[in-house]
């Protein structure tokens, strides 16, 4: 059975015929399984197998001698194909040989005929290019003897009539690319010549410049050697009020020959240098290269030198190169308007005015001398005028004039702050005293003071002021001629002028007076009396603000009319000078009350009192009785405000010596005795030290302190707690953390005391202490 399944197995695709049906290999075995047939199933299917085999091996048997025959034949047809195979490549090699010799024979006698053909060609192209090559060497000969004109003819001539006859030729081509050498060539050398120009330019340019100041001057009348317009003498201010002046000895301009522009320089190859550019088409290349050049040209010669702030050398030949350029720019578009129009001119100018006005600027701002700054102030003058007869505008340059003129009084200004500092540390504040009518006359020349009574007073005679104020008023009025120096000759109205120097003294009054004042009234080392007496001074400093009015109208011819829009204000700075010089009194007579203070040396623990006030108050007040003595040439306000001064002062001193954190505690003997100085005080205060106090007045400074000691020392606390926070109250300003202080200072020295526990009075007084210390932290925490 295994055997016939292994028969089957191999049949899954073919079919078998079975009862006149065709049958699939799963059918026929589906069949012969569902029957008892199995093995005569196989033993047919082996025989039906074998009979197969035997019709092949016949079948085999009967064509073997034939396939063996075939094969034999097969075998000699290749050996006869290889042998025809060989016969043919034989042939094939000898024929490609031949045909080989044939081909470089053939082609031998074509590139013979091609050159030949070419020979003759060549011939007549030759004959045909002579004229331009004779055109082209000759172009060459002309170029090496640096003959440019008559090159650019030949040039020409190659260019629009031989070589259009050639351009079909590619030599032509590379003809046409050497003549564009031959073109830059000539520019070149052009070229050459315009920078030998604009080196020259460069290097006689202030020289130029130099002539053209020197011809405006004189076109102007400005005779600067004799300085009849510009200012050669130069104010240095001193300390006795006159004047130094110095001559201005150097040459302003040293020419050695009238040459104009022309005359210094040769403009023939700027001329030529166009003609060749305008010849080559290349005419605007040429003007925008002369312009860049010469731009650069121009900011070299807008930078000034590193030393120029230095001396008036440095601005001379910086101005000069700059007029030097603008003038031969100005020629040249005379000449060769194309090249250089006034368009161009005034962009170049408004750029160089800009970069002129800063640099001017920025080096003067560095310039500590006035008489350099009026010989700045000249020059640039010189140089506006100078420009503007070549039509340039000038307007920022007169701008700059105001700007420097500014500059020029700060300077002044810096200057006359050593000068009155000068004259403060020379004065002994002492008033002036003359015992001759020679001297008399000098101080009234020199401040215009009158006085009826003073001039009728025999000699010796005193004025009230010290000779501080006639010197300052003096140098006031040599400060306003100074800033005049500067002003004149700028073409200003007298009004402008006026108002000018109007506004620069209210800045010396207001700046540099007025500061060098403050500085002298907060020196440590000026007393009492010295305060006093700058006080004084600035009283009649005061009234000389009229008189300066007076002078700078003078000065300017101004309409007195119109002299009020811009008024001086030294009336304001010396009454605030003034004012500052009163708080500085009071401030040193508070530092010398503290002196006398610092001497204070209480017991506090004291048992009893003296009976009298302290050595230390004692000889305080009379220190206070004498000075108040010296406030009679003051003003009564002045005296009444450091008598009130002193006053509080003291009572403040007192109300903190028993309050200080220092004073741990004080005993009842000890606040009786600064009751005995405040009592003292009090006494001083009703004797009216300075007249004009109305009554109370100067009692009032203590009354806080009265109070305080008077509820201490009655033990009144009934009568404060009732009538606390109502303005009727007795001890109104007593306040419930100054009594804490003092009352817990006055237990702490209760404490000391051994024997005061043993007395029942100590104690009660002991325990009513704690409860009024209660009631007033109670007081204290309600007001909070």
């Amino acid at each position: 059975m295994i055997s016939f399944y292994r028969k089957l197995k191999p049949l899954t695709i073919i079919g078998v015929q079975l009862s006149g049906k065709i049958m699939t290999v799963e059918t026929l075995q589906g069949a012969i399984f569902d029957t008892d047939e199995c093995d005569a199933f196989a033993d047919k299917l082996e025989s039906r197998i074998r009979s197969h085999d035997r019709d092949i091996e016949k079948l085999c048997s009967a064509h073997h001698q034939g396939f063996i025959e075939s094969i034999r034949d097969l075998l000699e047809l290749k050996g006869l194909a290889n042998r025809i195979h060989g016969e043919v490549q034989t042939i094939d090699s000898d024929i490609c040989r031949s045909v080989t010799q044939l081909k470089l024979k053939g082609q031998e006698l074509a590139d013979a005929r091609r050159i030949e053909r070419n020979m003759k060609t060549t011939i007549e192209m030759l004959q045909s290019c002579l004229p331009v090559l004779r055109a082209y060497i000759k172009l060459q000969h002309q170029m090496k003897e640096k003959r440019y004109y008559p090159a650019l003819k030949t040039l020409e001539q190659l260019e629009h009539i031989h070589l259009p006859s050639i351009s079909h030729y590619r030599f032509s081509e590379h003809m046409k690319r050497s003549l564009a050498k031959v073109r830059e060539s000539i520019k070149e050398a052009s070229m050459i010549d315009l920078k030998d120009f604009l080196e020259s330019i460069r290097k006689y340019s202030p020289k130029i410049g130099e002539v053209a100041m020197r011809h405006t001057a004189e076109q102007l009348n400005i005779d600067i050697s004799a300085n009849s317009s510009v200012i050669k003498r130069l104010m240095s201010p001193t300390v006795s009020g006159e004047f130094d002046y110095e001559a201005q000895s150097e040459s302003v301009y040293s020419v050695e020959e009238d040459l104009s522009a022309q005359d210094l320089v040769d403009f023939s190859p700027v001329y030529r240098c166009l003609h060749i550019h305008t010849v080559l088409d290349a005419k605007e290349t040429y003007e925008n290269y002369y312009r860049k050049q010469r731009k650069k040209q121009a900011r070299l010669a807008l930078q000034p030198p590193t030393n120029m702030h230095e001396t008036i050398e440095g601005y001379r030949q910086y101005f000069h190169g700059i007029v030097g350029f603008f003038v031969v720019e100005d020629h040249v578009m005379n000449t060769a308007s194309t090249l250089v129009n006034r368009s161009y001119l005034d962009d170049v100018w408004n750029i160089a005015v800009s970069k002129i006005a800063s640099s001017v600027r920025t080096h003067s701002s560095y310039c500590t001398d006035p008489a350099l700054m009026l010989k700045i102030k000249n020059l640039v003058m010189l140089f506006s005028s100078t420009l503007r007869t070549y039509g340039y505008s000038v307007s920022q340059l007169v701008e700059l004039l105001q700007e420097i003129r500014d500059h020029y009084n700060e300077v002044l200004m810096q200057r006359w702050v050593h000068v009155f500092r000068d004259i403060f540390d020379e004065d002994n504040y002492h008033p002036i005293q003359v015992t001759t009518a020679a001297e008399y006359q000098r101080v009234i020349e020199s401040f215009p003071y009158r006085d009826g009574h003073l001039e009728a007073a025999p000699f010796p005679k005193r004025f009230p002021f010290s000779s501080l104020v006639p010197k300052v008023y003096r140098q006031i009025r040599n400060y306003i001629q100074a800033c005049l120096q500067f002003s004149q000759d700028l073409n200003l109205a007298d009004q402008e002028i006026d108002d000018t120097l109007r506004r620069y003294t209210n800045l010396l009054l207001t700046r540099t007076l007025s500061g060098c004042l403050s500085t002298l009234i907060r020196k440590p080392s000026l007393s009492l009396l010295q305060l006093i007496q700058i006080s004084i001074n600035t009283n009649y400093l005061e009234e000389s603000n009229g008189w300066l009015e007076e002078f700078i109208a003078q000065l300017t011819g101004a309409s007195r009319e119109l002299s009020h829009i811009a008024r001086l204000q030294g009336r304001a700075v010396f009454r605030d000078v003034r004012d500052d010089a009163e708080q500085q009194i009071y401030e040193a007579l508070k530092r010398k009350m503290d002196e006398f203070m610092e001497l204070a040396n209480y017991d506090w623990q004291l048992n009893e009192p003296s009976g009298q006030a302290s050595s230390f108050l004692m000889d305080l007040i009379a220190f206070l009785q004498s000075t108040f003595q010296a406030f009679t040439n003051l003003k009564e306000h002045v005296a009444q405000n450091a008598c009130l001064t002193a006053c509080r002062h003291i009572a403040e001193i007192l109300m903190d010596l028993l309050l200080s954190d220092d004073v741990k505690s004080i005993s009842m003997g000890a606040l009786q005795q600064v009751n005995l100085d405040v009592i003292q005080c009090e006494q001083f205060a009703a004797s009216e030290p300075v007249p004009g106090f109305e009554d109370g007045t100067l009692l009032s400074s203590f009354l806080d302190l009265r109070q305080l000691l008077d509820l201490l020392l009655s033990w009144d606390w009934s009568a404060y707690f009732h009538d606390y926070g109502q303005d009727t109250s007795k001890y109104l300003r007593v306040s419930p953390q100054r009594a804490i202080t003092v009352l817990e200072k006055l237990r702490e020295a209760d404490k000391r005391t051994v024997f005061s526990v043993l007395k029942k009075s100590e104690r009660d007084k002991k325990k009513l202490m704690e409860t009024v210390l209660r009631q007033l932290r109670q007081l204290l925490q309600s007001s909070a």
